[in-house]
């Protein structure tokens, strides 16, 4: 279960205090959760809620009067979902832990501990997931099923399963093969009795293997023999399957007509990629369903690492479209050279590549990835007459029981392969679920140290996108995006490194240069004949001292900038939480004529309550009422209502993450005044968006 922005939690609360429940979801936002809450005020909204919503944890206060805990828990078991109910409670006792218990309460949550909010709020939203990931997969299993069993009944290749040596089901096409009309008169019958006599005991030899869970080869040639005693040279091809829940083998027999060496010649073939000789993906990935699967059963471990050259694009660039095949030929290879013979090698993607090593642990993975980023690093790759410096960006996974998953080992070596290139590349990052701290550790320094030197060194870049006016305001308001520059030039989105930069109390150094940065473009723009507002994020680090407003206020005098061309921008939930801070920033800001915006509008239980004690100048939208806002009325009607009261208060609202013309429509019929996102226009390194 990943918890963060990519998932949001949809939370009802019962709760007769707003403040009390904002506060719980201000916690669980802290935590990096996010949150979509509701609170209802009476039976009839807690009934809509749970009825016609789709609510995955119900937080209830014991002492709800509202809404009693009676009818929460009645309303709950009524509507036959599948939906968790925590009791927020002041202190545990075991009385009330058998009393939540007993009413059908998952669990007690202590109100006062935000740590044990957040741990019980994750793991039963977890386990719900879980769940619902569970039936899901059930129903696919058993379509998947029915499907595969329509498929092979329909194939022309024969094929059956096998359970001990016994048939347990044969297709059509195997039956007829061997000249049986129907399943009946082989269901049960030993595979040795379609074997040629003077086979059968090689045959029996093998069957005793796999009985033991040795791993069945992948091509067996045998004679075999029919109802009425003919022979035929066939090949059996096994592979590990499930029958009606029981493990087995699926058989896929196939008469060979061709010369037995011309056979394995065509296998081979069909087996390799032509470009580079090693093996083609899907062979490459039926090797790494072994490895996992074995892993899994066995607790056995398996080295795996995914490959690919940095800068390809401009390696290519180099040498000419043309000589794109003798490129990644070349680095193939390379790769080859550098490995020993028993490391299985494939082209995993147009220029990637994979190797798996059976059987070895951390150290030797390692050891392997360095290896393999030394032939690179240091050796010279011949590109027919050309020689090329070529690195690599290596991300490593070792396979065990903690990540027996093919896609969970896919999607971490291809996560180690985008950090090492984020990382300026020459680089291997190995995962080790065994090893997990200590590998974190290592990758949480480096990046530290690279967040520090693009603070000395001046690394850091903006990039921009416009948000246009839905009703012919003029002006241009640009909003300003944090990039970090890469070794070669690249650009790094802030989500690889704001949260570790957050853990390690670097991000008040990036706010200064955020809105250092941003003045300077204001006072360059002013002196252009431009009047250009940047908006800017900024974070409750900010808020704890005085030392940013310091800063703003000398790069304004030092810039010729002019302050109220400068939005910045804080979380509506961070200002919940830090009130006193962000009002007394709020008022020196606004010595200088800064504004202060509240991003993720309208998120938190009651936005406009907040409102009462905070003055923003503008409001952006939390992005999720933008998700499906041209069919959802539900969306529709919540954003004419914040439309309306940020009208009436003299508030700007703004919409982001715009995606369609629909969208468009509904945002202008209620009345929203500024809009921005890829529909309109993109973020760019450049400000020359025609606002005409």
């Amino acid at each position: 279960m990943q918890f963060g922005k990519d998932a949001a939690l949809r939370l009802v609360i019962v709760d007769d205090s707003v403040e009390a429940a904002e506060a719980v979801v201000s916690t669980l936002r802290n935590a990096g959760i996010a949150v979509r809450p509701t609170r209802p005020e009476n039976a009839d909204e807690l009934a809509h809620q749970v009825g016609q919503q789709s609510p995955d944890i119900v937080l209830l206060d014991r002492k709800a009067t509202l809404v009693p805990a009676a009818n929460v828990l009645q309303q709950v078991a009524t509507s036959g979902k599948d939906l968790p109910v925590l009791l927020l409670v002041d202190e545990i006792d075991e009385a009330g832990v058998l009393e939540a218990m007993t009413v059908g309460a998952r669990g007690v949550v202590l109100r006062r501990r935000n740590d044990h909010i957040v741990s019980v709020v994750q793991a039963e939203w977890s386990d719900l997931e879980a769940r619902r990931a569970l039936r899901k997969l059930e129903f696919q299993v058993r379509e998947t099923e029915r499907r595969c069993d329509a498929l092979i009944e329909s194939s022309r290749d024969p094929i059956a399963y096998i359970h001990e040596g016994m048939h347990i089901r044969a297709n059509s096409a195997y039956l007829e093969m061997f000249g049986y009309e129907s399943f009946d008169e082989v269901e049960g019958m030993s595979l040795l009795d379609m074997i040629a006599p003077s086979h059968v005991e090689a045959f029996k030899a093998l069957l005793k293997k796999l009985s033991k869970g040795e791993q069945p080869p992948p091509r067996v040639e045998v004679e075999a023999r029919t109802l009425d005693g003919n022979q035929f040279p066939a090949v059996m091809e096994f592979t590990p399957a499930m029958y009606e829940g029981e493990h087995c083998l699926q058989l896929v027999l196939r008469r060979q007509e061709l010369d037995p060496d011309l056979a394995r010649e065509v296998e081979e073939l069909r087996q390799r990629d032509q470009v580079t000789g090693l093996l083609n993906r899907p062979t490459f990935l039926r090797a790494l369903e072994d490895a996992v699967a074995d892993a899994a059963q066995n607790s056995t471990h398996h080295g795996f690492l995914l490959i690919e050259p940095d800068y390809y694009a401009k390696l290519l660039q180099d040498i000419g479209l043309d000589a794109a095949d003798d490129l990644v030929a070349a680095c193939a290879r390379r790769l080859r050279d550098s490995v020993s013979e028993d490391v299985i090698l494939a082209r995993f993607g147009e220029h990637q590549f994979a190797a798996l090593k059976r059987g070895a642990n951390h150290e030797v993975t390692q050891m392997l990835a360095e290896q393999v980023r030394n032939a690179f690093a240091e050796h010279v790759v011949e590109v027919g007459n050309r020689s090329l410096n070529a690195t690599l960006s290596i991300g490593g996974v070792q396979i065990g029981e903690k990540i027996a998953s093919v896609t969970a080992v896919l999607a971490r070596a291809t996560q180690g392969v985008q950090s090492c290139s984020g990382m300026g590349g020459n680089r291997a990052e190995i995962f080790d679920p065994g090893a997990a701290d200590r590998a974190e550790e290592e990758r949480v320094q480096a990046w530290v140290d690279r967040i520090r030197d693009a603070l000395d060194s001046d690394r850091f870049t903006m990039a921009y996108q416009p948000l246009v006016s839905l009703h012919g305001e003029p002006g241009e308001i640009y909003e300003a995006y944090l990039r970090m520059k890469g070794d070669q030039g690249e650009l790094v989105a802030p989500l690889a490194f704001l949260q570790i930069a957050e853990e390690n109390g670097l991000l008040w150094e990036i706010d200064r240069w955020v809105v250092g940065r941003a003045l300077e473009v204001i006072g360059e723009r002013l002196r252009a004949g431009k009047r250009t507002t940047l908006l800017v994020k900024i974070t409750e680090n900010s808020l704890q001292d005085d030392s940013l407003l310091k800063h703003i206020e000398e790069q304004i005098t030092r810039h010729g900038a002019d302050g109220s061309l400068l939005v910045v921008q804080l979380p509506e939930s961070k200002v919940f939480t830090n009130l006193r801070a962000a009002q007394e920033f709020q008022a020196r800001a606004a010595r200088s004529g800064v504004r202060v915006g509240l991003e993720h509008f309208g998120a938190g239980l009651n936005s406009f309550q907040l409102l009462a004690h905070f003055d923003a100048d503008f409001l952006k939208i939390d992005r999720t009422f933008m998700e499906n806002l041209g069919s959802s009325a539900e969306y529709q009607q919540r954003l004419r209502e914040i439309t309306d009261k940020a009208r009436a208060l003299g508030k700007h609202t703004i919409a982001e993450h715009v995606r369609d013309a629909q969208s468009m429509t509904v945002l202008f019929g209620a009345g929203v005044d500024y809009a921005q996102g890829f529909f309109l226009a993109g973020v760019s390194t450049t400000m020359d968006y025609d606002f005409g």
